[in-house]
């Protein structure tokens, strides 16, 4: 089941879910991008967002308005539908309205060889450039040779001493594949100083000692956090 956490507020900008994407609202242009791929629910804050995504025709749960992150807001809502602990969960970032069905895809893939682990954990990266990099609402990781993450950050890593100008890093890519009894232990655990600090949810899993598998994509999308996005989005996918 993918699920897609949407929270109104934003106070990087302000109701960003509810922008229009070519005559969709960003949250459904979303949900419909991966509806191909498996049943779609929307696990929301609002009412306003439930009685919007009702309105096409798509699944949504109203959960907490305490959650800080969408991992637990997810976590909620696959408690309320009351999933088998082997379901797997997609969770898709509701300002990815131009994310690649193929890439949903490949984490789908990944979770389904990893599945019967103790903990399972995927997500994905794509290579970005250096300019690219140095931004800090896009999140860099660097994996060990297995392809397992071994750090997140908004900081430019790893730091090249030399200061190749050409040089390649791994750009998260927002999308994260869990089986439910894994999503249910993720979210037991407590935000540490590494989360809190670099406001990334997904180092609650690093500092925990635990695997999150990483796959390699091609992927032109990109998250949006800032109104400069999206019009830098509209005018790429647009064209």
């Amino acid at each position: 089941m993918i699920i897609i956490p949407a929270r109104l507020n934003s106070s990087r900008f302000e109701n960003k879910i509810l922008a229009n994407i070519f005559g969709l609202p960003m949250v459904i242009r979303t949900a419909k991008q991966v509806a191909s791929l498996d049943d779609v629910v929307i696990a929301t804050d609002s009412k306003q967002v439930i009685e919007l995504a009702d309105s096409y025709n798509i699944k949504a749960v109203l959960t907490s308005t305490k959650h800080q992150s969408g991992t637990n807001r997810i976590n909620e809502a696959v408690n309320i539908l009351n999933l088998n602990d082997d379901e797997i969960i997609i969770n898709v970032q509701a300002d990815e309205p131009f994310i690649e069905p193929q890439v949903v895809q490949e984490v789908i893939n990944t979770v389904k060889k990893y599945k019967n682990q103790d903990f399972t954990m995927v997500s994905c990266y794509k290579d970005i450039n250096s300019e690219i990099a140095d931004d800090p609402n896009h999140v860099k990781v660097i994996c060990d040779k297995d392809n397992n993450a071994i750090y997140f950050s908004r900081a430019k890593i790893p730091y090249h001493r030399d200061h190749y100008v050409n040089s390649t890093y791994k750009g998260h890519l927002g999308i994260y594949g869990f089986t439910k009894k894994s999503l249910n232990y993720f979210c037991s655990l407590k935000p540490t100083i590494l989360e809190t600090t670099e406001k990334l949810e997904q180092l609650r899993a690093i500092f925990d000692n635990k695997k999150i598998y990483m796959v390699k994509v091609d992927s032109k999308s990109f998250g949006i956090d800032t109104k400069e996005d999206l019009n830098n989005a509209l005018k790429i996918f647009g064209n």
